[in-house]
């Protein structure tokens, strides 16, 4: 994430100073980065809570330039990693509802910056 955001940095602050006027950085996380779900999640725990750092400081880096910079937080996701898995929930989030929030966040008005999205499964209490 961190080599990735870099090399488009350049750009991205080019694109804000086209015809559009802004551009957008989304990071996925997780809810996990808030909340740590088990003792056993220490480490997954604080790399999710290091991509929040990192996006709130791009975030005030990147503001004045017009660069939006939003995180995504979704808490459990099936996907082809979790399938097979005992632990699921009921209801979990399907990976178009996490493609929905950062479709969301990057056509707000220019005016708009959604710099965080937290979202869960109705079912999921952590």
């Amino acid at each position: 994430m961190l080599a990735t955001t870099h090399s488009a940095l350049e750009h991205l602050v080019a694109a804000a100073a086209g015809e559009r006027g802004v551009a957008d950085v989304v990071t996925i996380s997780s809810a996990s980065g808030r909340r740590v779900p088990q003792a056993t999640s220490n480490v997954y725990a604080a790399t999710k809570h290091a991509v929040g750092a990192f996006s709130e400081a791009l975030r005030r880096e990147l503001g004045p330039q017009h660069v939006r910079v939003g995180l995504v937080e979704p808490g459990f996701v099936r996907t082809e990693l979790t399938a097979g898995h005992d632990f699921e929930p009921l209801g979990a989030l399907e990976a178009a509802d996490v493609a929905d929030a950062v479709v969301w966040m990057v056509t707000r008005p220019r005016r708009t910056a959604v710099n965080e999205v937290l979202m869960r499964p109705i079912e999921q209490d952590s």
